[in-house]
């Protein structure tokens, strides 16, 4: 299982595409404007108070006041809110908590009236970026994620990752980490720190205590509206939350954020520096790994899957719908009921990184095609929640129905990512839309494939558009010369500049039109 990451610098940020085998798995656009993302830590105020829901709105500077929940606050906010008031009151406070006394616990069944008033300032962390027409959602249990440890202020558990199996690790881990925690910090131990020395997690809980120590001392003439502690880059929180022995590659092509993951990787004791490259070649990056090509064709309504068959993707306020569709799949198995429990193994793995790629989140409804034997819906059930155990996100996946529909709902904590796969058409003058231009070569390969390998034509003309007649047969290997040395036949391409740019139509020796499914 081969991991690269490539990182592609653009005038507004960065494009992160995550690949296993050249496939990708994730994609992300970090801007540089982007003002709010999941992990910020801000200064708010409450605006409103709604005892209906039990849920206060809080100002953050965003054009809609975020969304706090009663159950948001933590057991430790009595502590926080007492800290805070000292913070922006107390020029001299120090960010080392020994000193402070510890608040009771937060009353789980308590009112929000309870607790907080109008216009009164908090320490609050985004927990899911605006959507739509909705605005933050917010927690007061604040945490700062390192790469071996999440550091907790204002309480004194130490929690150690589930997935560490081992119980002799996991002793080692809670011996170490309590030996080495300050007074009223929690501690999260990841999953990463398996096996860990000590100077490794000693040295991330020092790097997570300058974060915080940088964010108190902003705190102390932070006005409402105000980051104190801002989430990693994008780029740095993959591979934060990712980076194993798996990876193989980390491409970039600016050298400031090629220096910056060299160092981040020798700060956390990964020896693995010499994977990171600087991209220097002359076609853009995107381009050069075939992440464009991949991006235009993954992104749309319409989305391929192995074997032959195809998923209708729809995007609607309230949830997302996927219809599995068999296409032109050859029946190569003994029945019909065969057939479609291939075609929707196929549709889930496709649809697990269709998820993970477009970051689908909410309620997610999947049309499979109908399947009569009980054992056939358990089958694809199982092969979905195994697909699915790699995405990050929390998700919830019920049996198919009696109807074949699957029910998945998918932590949403910011919006999905969306790429347009429409271009304007150069034929139509804008006036309507076609499908993306980039997807007509590969169709015209897959049809001369096919009649010359299984209708056994000869003299074939293809009639395209001058640009695609260009693109087949401009250069010393063009397109042309390649099917020449593959299939041993020269094909005659003509120009049409009465087509349009995605039109193109085949013909025989005879000059007859060789008609296409």
């Amino acid at each position: 299982m081969a991991n690269e990451l490539v990182i592609n610098h653009t005038h507004n940020g960065y494009r992160i595409a995550l690949l296993k085998n050249g496939e990708i798995l994730e994609y992300h656009i970090d801007e540089k404007d982007k003002k709010f993302s999941v992990g910020d830590i801000y200064l708010g105020t409450v605006r409103k108070l709604v005892p209906g829901l039990n849920a206060a709105f809080v100002g953050v500077g965003y054009e809609k006041d975020a969304f706090l929940h009663y159950l948001d606050l933590g057991i430790q906010f009595h502590s926080q809110n007492k800290f805070t008031k000292l913070a922006t009151s107390t020029a001299n406070l120090t960010y080392d908590l020994r000193r402070l006394s510890i608040e009771p616990e937060l009353d789980k069944i308590g009112k929000i009236s309870q607790v907080l008033s109008k216009n009164q300032n908090i320490l609050i962390q985004l927990v899911k970026e605006p959507i739509s027409n909705k605005g933050p959602r917010l927690s007061c249990s604040l945490t700062i994620a390192g790469r071996y440890l999440i550091l907790i202020p204002f309480i004194n558990t130490v929690h150690i990752s589930k997935k560490i199996a081992s119980d002799a690790e996991r002793q080692r881990l809670l011996r170490l980490i309590s030996y080495i925690k300050p007074k009223n910090f929690g501690i999260i131990t990841r999953t990463a720190a398996e096996g860990k020395e000590a100077a490794y997690l000693d040295r991330d809980l020092k790097e997570l205590f300058r974060k915080w120590k940088t964010g108190i001392e902003k705190l102390k003439i932070a006005i409402p509206g105000d980051k104190i502690i801002g989430e990693d880059d994008k780029a740095s929180s993959i591979l934060r939350d990712m980076l194993n022995r798996s990876f193989e590659n980390i491409i970039v092509d600016e050298k400031k954020i090629y220096e910056s993951i060299k160092q981040y990787l020798k700060n956390i004791g990964l020896k693995k520096d010499k994977i990171v490259k600087l991209y220097h070649g002359k076609t853009k990056i995107f381009e050069h790994f075939g992440i464009e090509k991949q991006i235009k064709i993954l992104f749309g309504k319409t989305v391929s899957i192995e074997g032959g068959g195809y998923l209708i993707i729809e995007h609607t306020e309230a949830m997302h719908v996927i219809d599995v569709n068999s296409g032109n799949k050859p029946a190569i198995e003994e029945d019909q009921e065969a057939t479609s429990l291939s075609v929707n193994l196929a549709a889930a793995k496709e649809i697990a990184r269709q998820l993970r790629l477009r970051d689908m989140g909410g309620i997610i409804a999947v049309d499979f095609i109908d399947m009569k034997k009980t054992d056939n819906k358990r089958h694809i059930y199982q092969a979905m929640k195994e697909y699915m155990q790699q995405d990050k996100s929390k998700t919830t996946i019920l049996p198919l129905s009696k109807f074949c529909l699957m029910q998945i709902t998918r932590q949403r904590v910011k919006p999905e990512v969306s790429v347009i796969t429409k271009e304007q058409c150069p034929t139509c003058g804008g006036t309507g839309k076609t499908n993306a231009s980039i997807l007509v070569s590969d169709q015209i390969q897959k049809n001369l494939h096919f009649v010359l390998t299984k209708q056994n034509e000869r003299n074939i003309t293809i009639c395209v558009h001058p640009y695609l007649a260009s693109y087949f047969t401009q250069g010393l290997f063009s397109k042309r010369w390649k099917w020449l040395l593959q299939y041993k036949k020269w094909i005659t391409i003509k120009k049409d500049s009465t087509f349009g740019i995605t039109e193109f139509k085949f013909f025989n020796k005879n000059q007859e039109e060789i008609k296409l499914n």
